[in-house]
């Protein structure tokens, strides 16, 4: 019960927020709901006049269609033929007082009548929701919207049921309506709004008056009081909770009760809420910001939600993101990743300011939550992992996964960044860029324990990057890059190497990279700078990591003619590998397949060698 708590406390710490439009990058909108209300997405749009009178009516383009409806704990979980109208908007079959004299074969109307008719004649109605009423009484929606051009009849009068060629014969192109809903023209969802010649007047589905006003009215219709089991309070509870949790089509739900089939609590319990009785007011406010929270900061790879927030402050620093993104937050600090070398304490010394300053504006008793959720059936939402960790020990863990699991990285366009890679990055990187998101979302659940609980990376994760390093002629080179600074950084957690060459390693396998380095930068030099094929050493690769000593005699066999063109200029680099291979034992000069240390030293060597010619050439200009 403890997420259930604190999504609850969540809610009750944003109430400020509750119905503000924000949008995502896509500039879909989304808000934090208000209880008792849904989101839908809407095909139809009718204005009403102030005298309850048709005035307008218009299809939605998809952009727009998310809309924001008060609803009932039934007309939540309708499923199938089960009638359960909406309190307001609804969908045609339902709205449409004259949908049977369409052809339509049940009438939800008078249900749905009923229900509106009860929230009008109460104390909580407003103005807008009379005239709605009032025009939707006379029963005429349809006949209007077939005269405004919105739906169509066919030849016997009845809505068309799908557009066909005989549609097309009768009235041309394809209207709008078709364009935008998926089933019959009875299907689609219809909101409604005031118009006013006047004045500008809030759209109903965005107004905090409507919210209120069917708030107010349904929280007088609850009964059923209990101990609600998360905040021990007694109140009107709930069995039915709610779906659309991960967006506005899922219907799987977190907490469900089914015992017509399946049998799901029985045995211990004769009834549900003797498992779990929750109240109606912390079931809607958990829910409700749980698609708020998923909505503003979580990740949804193959429907699996990965989300991380704070009570006190709901963004926070995600464990899945790369160095990089986490120093933007502070743009202080951001310029200071780009330098050309850190050791690992000097980038923890630079991530643990950064982190200080946002620890600085949260109480010393805040806590993180991190949680994940999948669903293994349509109807079935679970919690696969939740923790609730004190913020101090969160922080401090992400500063040493930062600060161990560290590399130098240029995979972003333009940007040098050293730290961790990011955790889809890493999937990436061991399984390839085409890895499915089933495989994604597995390798980043299981790297969260070695983030969060400072556990050893798992063994065939490092391997499979480590392999795929080692073959770059299986890559394009953007790629080849990008794995191997992520493969180094997933080796150097264990190793605990410097991203700076360090030349008092006398390592075997470090010692066998550095030569390969050598021998790739020196034949790169002598081709042409319009030569984009790979070297020897780059084409070699693979066989040098599993046959080292015997690959290397074929590797330096071939630079004779490149040290040849390079005459004097390659002299430094044809004394280098003279200097590596002189430091290694004469016994470690075999054919013993390379670990991954052989990859630190390639990259550390690679990278001090075109630093260095880059100094040279700023020198000489």
């Amino acid at each position: 019960m403890s997420w259930l708590l604190n999504l609850y406390e969540t809610y009750e710490s944003n109430l400020d927020r509750v119905g503000e439009i924000e949008k995502k990058y896509n500039d879909q909108e989304f808000t934090l709901l208000p209880i008792s209300h849904t989101t839908q997405n809407a095909h139809i749009e009718v204005e009403i006049t102030e005298d309850g009178e048709f005035h307008s009516a218009t299809v939605i383009d998809k952009s727009d269609a998310s809309t924001l409806i008060p609803c009932t704990e039934d007309s939540a979980n309708r499923a199938g033929l089960k009638i359960a109208p909406y309190p307001l908007h609804d969908k045609l079959s339902y709205v449409a007082g004259d949908f049977v004299a369409y052809g339509g074969k049940i009438e939800p109307f008078t249900y749905y009548i009923k229900q509106l008719e009860a929230w009008v004649k109460s104390p909580y109605a407003n103005e807008k929701l009379k005239c709605i009423y009032t025009y939707l009484s006379k029963k005429r929606l349809i006949r209007d919207l077939v005269d405004a051009k919105i739906v169509w009849l066919d030849s016997d009068g009845h809505l068309i049921e799908k557009w066909d060629k005989k549609a097309e014969s009768m009235y041309g192109n394809k209207p709008p309506l078709f364009s935008v809903i998926s089933g019959g023209q009875e299907s689609a969802f219809v909101r409604f709004n005031v118009y006013s010649p006047d004045s500008i007047i809030t759209k109903v589905w965005k107004d905090p008056e409507m919210y209120n006003s069917f708030i107010q009215y349904y929280k007088n219709l609850l009964s059923d009081e209990d101990v609600c089991f998360v905040t021990g309070e007694t109140l009107p509870s709930t069995d039915k909770h709610a779906n659309k949790i991960r967006n506005a089509a899922d219907k799987a739900k977190l907490i469900s009760a089914n015992d017509s089939s399946g049998f799901t609590f029985r045995g211990r319990f004769n009834k549900s809420n003797e498992v779990a009785n929750i109240s109606y007011d912390v079931s809607q406010k958990a829910h409700n910001a749980l698609k708020w929270l998923i909505q503003r900061q979580g990740k949804i790879i193959d429907q699996r939600v990965f989300l991380v927030w704070e009570n006190e402050k709901v963004n926070t620093y995600d464990p899945h993101e790369d160095a990089y993104d986490l120093f933007s937050l502070d743009p202080a600090q951001s310029e200071k990743t780009e330098r050309k070398s850190y050791t690992n304490e000097e980038f923890a010394q630079q991530f643990s300011k950064v982190i200080d300053g946002y620890q600085n504006e949260l109480p010393a008793d805040s806590k993180v939550n991190i949680m994940i959720l999948d669903s293994a059936t349509t109807g079935r939402l679970a919690v696969l992992y939740y923790r609730n960790m004190n913020q101090n020990l969160y922080l401090d863990r992400l500063v040493k996964w930062h600060s161990t699991c560290i590399w130098r990285h240029c995979y972003r366009k333009g940007i040098i960044f050293f730290g961790a890679p990011a955790t889809k990055d890493i999937a990436f990187a061991a399984y390839g860029q085409k890895a499915s998101e089933k495989v994604v979302k597995g390798l980043m659940e299981r790297i969260l324990p070695c983030i969060l609980d400072d556990k050893k990376i798992p063994v065939d994760i490092v391997k499979s990057a480590f392999y795929r390093a080692s073959n770059p002629v299986a890559m394009e080179n953007w790629e080849w890059e990008k794995t191997l600074s992520i493969a180094c950084a997933l080796i150097n957690k264990k190793e605990g190497y410097n991203v700076t060459l360090d030349t008092k390693n006398f390592d075997r396998d470090y010692l066998f990279g550095r030569l390969l380095a050598i021998a790739d930068v020196l034949e790169r030099r002598a081709l042409d700078s319009d030569e984009t094929r790979s070297t020897n050493a780059i084409r070699y690769m693979n066989a040098f990591s599993q046959h080292p000593a015997r690959t290397w005699k074929t590797i330096q066999a071939s630079l004779q003619p490149y040290q040849a063109r390079l005459g004097t200029r390659g002299l430094y680099l044809s004394k280098l590998i003279d200097e590596v291979a002189s430091n290694m034992n004469f016994d470690d000069f075999n054919n013993r397949p390379l670990s991954g240390k052989y990859l630190l030293g390639f990259y550390s060597q690679r990278h001090e060698l075109w630093q260095r010619n880059t100094m040279k050439e700023e020198t000489s200009n």
